[in-house]
């Protein structure tokens, strides 16, 4: 019955869709919709908005030197009161997270007085794809909405495995959310895509970064800048987290940053430390690369590992950091033996599936005459905040979800838990603004455009 009544509000929903689309005369004159858990979904929209691959007057492969969707405009959506979405597997919520994805459909498919319903939605957001692309799909056909969706996952697999074609074959590595890790959808992509060439099995090894994403987004539960010591709510890799655990016989490995509260303790009466908490994206990468690592050994992985996926939209802001971390462990002794050695390559190569999913939707809007062909309107950056009008809703100090409220709720429920507004000062913070500004110039300028 819960289903039964989800999806009857669905279909509502996508009613409204299409006579909104009969708004405009021209589907094609309508934006492209891009969803992501967060802001990790810009570094896809950056990719779409630099991208120089095709030919734009005959839709051929190769740079003309015009960007390939300059005559488009775009609708970002950032679920941010929502996110992280690699802990709903975890917390069997599953459900409760196809709820919320189906959600941002319908406002991204409606139409209002502030924005239009769009044409095409590209899912930037790994565990989105993961756990909701062959939903989608099968709705909007049983619908009859005639708007492309297009996942990140496969344009992922894609380019590895083209990667291992030019340079030869390693251990393909697969850095991602918890959640996405959990529904095995890189390594399923990968072996189906294998198998479809006629290659042998691959060797595929999985990280989930349980904190990486969540602190690139600030998420409180995981990194809180102003901290000076180590707090009972935080949900990260620690010495006591039974399932993330820090190894302290690791630390050399580890080689984290201590550096102004990166990494917090959690003190005895006596000064001794008693637990260990990371308070620095560049620490959970650290953390998270070493436990990959020791998997590998572990379970005897003998092929070297040449090629990493970036199977999360955030984890392309960390990329630098990451080749870094990779580099220090190539070169890693313990007990004046190269401890990793025979677990990766020399080089290996970082695989960021933006480039190949703006490709994908290129031709996906080409394939369905969606190009539009009008004058370009100004792009819109909308982000989810928690709906404080709902009696019974429970905020951290930071103003966001607890942890035990977001992952608490029940599926069908039919509540609107959070409010759709436009990007601002107040709910992104000024430091993610920078980081935008320095990785991600051109989404940015367009950003900037919007912000009062």
């Amino acid at each position: 019955m819960i289903m039964r009544t989800f999806y009857i509000g669905f279909l509502f929903f996508l009613t409204l869709s299409v006579n909104a689309q009969k708004i405009s005369s021209n589907k094609s004159e309508l934006p492209i919709g891009v969803f992501d858990s967060g802001t990790g979904g810009l570094t896809v929209l950056e990719a779409m908005l630099s991208l120089d691959a095709f030919n734009n007057t005959t839709g051929i492969p190769g740079a003309d030197g015009k960007p390939d969707f300059n005559k488009e405009f775009f609708e970002y959506l950032a679920d941010q009161a929502n996110m992280p979405y690699g802990n709903y597997a975890a917390e069997h919520k599953t459900d409760l997270l196809k709820e919320h994805i189906f959600k941002n459909m319908q406002f991204l498919l409606n139409a209002n007085t502030n924005k239009l319903s769009v044409k095409m939605i590209v899912l930037a957001c790994n565990t989105a794809t993961a756990y909701a692309l062959t939903d989608i799909k099968a709705k909007f056909k049983t619908d009859n909405i005639q708007v492309p969706v297009i996942g990140v996952i496969d344009a992922g697999a894609k380019a590895a495995l083209a990667y291992q074609a030019k340079n030869g074959k390693g251990t393909i590595g697969v850095f991602a959310t918890a959640g996405t890790v959990a529904s095995e959808g890189y390594p399923r992509t990968l072996q189906a895509m294998a198998k479809e060439k006629g290659l042998p099995v691959l060797s595929v090894v999985s990280q989930g970064g349980a904190g990486l994403a969540e602190s690139i987004d600030r998420d409180w539960s995981y990194f809180v800048d102003t901290l000076t010591k180590a707090r009972k709510e935080y949900k990260g890799p620690s010495m006591k987290n039974p399932i993330y655990i820090i190894d302290t016989t690791l630390l050399a490995a580890y080689k984290f940053d201590k550096s102004d509260n990166k990494l917090l303790c959690e003190y005895d009466g006596k000064g001794s430390c008693l637990d260990l908490q990371l308070n620095d994206p560049a620490n959970y990468v650290r953390y998270h690369l070493v436990t990959l690592l020791e998997k590998m050994l572990k379970d005897d992985i003998e092929t070297p590992m040449n090629t990493l996926i970036l199977g999360c939209t955030h984890y392309p802001y960390m990329k630098d950091t990451i080749a870094k971390v990779l580099n220090e462990l190539y070169d890693y002794k313990k007990d004046n033996q190269y401890r990793y050695r025979n677990c990766i390559s020399k080089h290996v190569e970082l695989i960021d599936p933006s480039v190949e999913t703006a490709k994908e939707a290129y031709l996906a809007l080409r394939a369905k005459s969606l190009a539009n062909s009008s004058a370009v309107q100004k792009n819109l950056f909308f982000i989810t905040i928690p709906n404080n009008k709902l009696a019974e809703v429970k905020l951290q100090p930071d103003g966001w979800f607890t942890y035990d409220y977001k992952y608490g709720r029940k599926v069908g429920e039919s509540k609107d838990y959070v409010q759709f507004v436009p990007f601002d000062h107040k709910n992104i913070s000024d430091a993610s603004y920078a980081r935008f500004k320095l990785v991600l110039p051109h989404a940015f300028e367009e950003i900037a455009k919007t912000l009062k």
